[in-house]
């Protein structure tokens, strides 16, 4: 199968699906796979804008919000992982992957899927060892400082992506593992960014966990971004007893921009002919052997070892992994459950102020863990709330515009409507209506809105400095002003009658 691989995408959608179908046509081939490699910006509105962690200039929409509302469907199927520009507050609630958008797929915190029979694993974000050790412990709305760790990345992934031992035709992360530039020609990295030289002469530049996963997994491609250059390296590996040599294709894409080098055609051996996204059991198995390492503190988290008194290896047996079969219903395939949990932009209508959204959980997380049963982290840092409508939309629409039969706003429960047969799906919907009181935006009371009266006169005032005006709540209530704001008496005279 033929596939594209991308660097940095920086919410460029329609410029990669354009250059893709152009290719297509100009070389008479079919893409069947696109593979993002982060910084893919799924921002769905300008509250998510927000939400990344990018200096105000450059809180551009980009063109994922026409993909998410339906009115552009991707010509390709699409398959990303985050980096560190990202609406985090919507990755977030995706920690175990599910579809952002029809047709686009995002791989969660670390994961590993299938299509056409090809293995592919992905670990979203950057290495930052200060938060390394941590859990996933940031939520919408973000301060400074937790807009940039939620998209570092922590122990757990790379702990679970250690366990994995079948193996794996492609791996993608945003950051490079470190030392790669070893094995790859160090002197043309360094003619095109000249400012990396420190760094590589001190082994330093790129991500020791993932340079770590680079030699545990062995997988036949790697895929990165991150440091906008493209770079080639092939690194060899000793596999197995008899000592056989395999190697690792790694390549490293540059950002989306014109005359830049970031698009690749690839051909892959394929042995499956089916073009849908399906789980992997081996990896299904690995989340629930490791739920009960799920943390969402702020705390140092330390994964077992061979030296821990409880289990330290995960890698899941032939039994283990024929539970979680059944537990799946022996179905693999990746269902097509997009629900929207946010309002698009709507690029006709941009008044009004605009504030991070509150985190919500994803009713596609809450079915994968369902099934699984494990937990969401997400749901472990808010209070499991679905959103009654999948979310109002951002503050600064208008109410004016929106209709209750709207299908855009989809509630969870009817999201599962045409599955009611599905006794997972009725027993989730029956547990989330009798236990859960979901709330949106919408459902906020509006903030109070204050107003002066009209000027008037009255005859008892002999000053201006001594008639200082209540205000006046348009809902009929009087309320007085606070003692510690006092009008200035220029202000008071617009209230009061003429001293003349």
């Amino acid at each position: 199968m033929k596939i594209a691989v991308v660097g940095c995408s920086h919410g460029e959608l329609d410029k990669i699906y354009d250059q893709i179908q152009y290719t297509e046509r100009e070389q008479n081939i079919k893409i069947d796979l696109l593979l993002c490699c982060g910084d893919f910006q799924s921002t769905r509105n300008e509250a998510d804008l927000r939400c990344m962690a990018v200096p105000p200039k450059y809180y551009n929409m980009g063109s994922f919000y026409k993909y998410y509302s339906g009115e552009v469907i991707a010509p390709v199927l699409t398959v990303f992982i985050g980096g560190n520009h990202e609406a985090s507050n919507y990755l977030q609630e995706l920690p175990f992957g599910g579809w952002v958008a029809p047709k686009i797929y995002y791989m969660g915190y670390a994961g590993i899927i299938k299509f056409r029979g090809v293995r592919i694993g992905g670990l979203s974000g950057i290495f930052k060892g200060v938060d390394y050790m941590k859990g996933h412990h940031e939520k919408a709305p973000y301060n400074e400082n937790s807009k940039r760790s939620v998209y570092h990345i922590r122990n757990i992934e790379v702990f679970r992506l250690k366990q994995v031992s079948e193996p794996l035709d492609i791996m993608m992360s945003h950051d490079w593992p470190r030392g790669v530039y070893n094995f790859g020609s160090k002197e043309y990295l360094l003619r095109n960014k000249p400012f990396f030289e420190k760094e590589v002469n001190e082994n330093s530049l790129g991500s020791k966990p993932s340079e770590e996963l680079l030699f545990h997994l062995k997988s036949k491609h790697w895929f990165s971004a991150h440091l906008h250059t493209k770079f080639s390296a092939t690194v060899p590996h000793k596999s197995g007893d008899n000592e056989t040599e395999v190697k690792t294709n790694f390549l490293a894409l540059d950002k989306c921009l014109p005359r830049r080098k970031w698009l690749e055609i690839m051909d892959i051996p394929c042995s499956d002919d089916s073009m849908e996204l399906s789980y992997d059991l081996e990896w299904l198995t690995i989340l629930h052997l490791t739920n009960h390492l799920t943390c969402s503190k702020a705390t140092n988290q330390y994964m077992p070892g061979p030296s821990s008194d409880e289990r330290w290896c995960f890698t899941p047996s032939a039994d283990e992994k024929e539970f979680i079969r059944i537990k799946m219903n022996n179905d693999l395939k990746i269902p097509e459950n997009f629900v929207k949990t946010a309002a698009p932009y709507d690029r006709y209508n941009r008044s009004g102020r605009i504030v991070q959204p509150d985190a919500v959980a994803n009713p596609q997380t809450i079915a994968l863990c369902d099934l699984l049963g494990i937990r969401d982290p997400m749901s472990n840092l808010i209070d499991y709330c679905v959103p009654e409508i999948a979310l109002s939309p951002p503050i600064h629409s208008t109410p004016e515009r929106l209709d209750s039969n709207d299908s855009t706003y989809i509630s969870f429960e009817s999201s599962f409507a045409s599955d009611s047969g599905s006794s997972v799906c009725g027993s989730l919907r029956s547990s989330l209506s009798n236990s859960f009181t979901c709330s949106s935006p919408m459902n906020v009371p509006k903030q109070t809105k204050l107003s002066f009266p009209s000027i008037r006169k009255t005859e008892d005032s002999s000053s201006s400095a001594d008639f200082i005006p209540f205000c006046i709540d348009r809902t009929g209530s009087d309320v007085e002003p606070s003692p510690r704001k006092v009008f200035k008496r220029r202000n008071a005279n617009l209230y009061s009658e003429s001293t003349e």
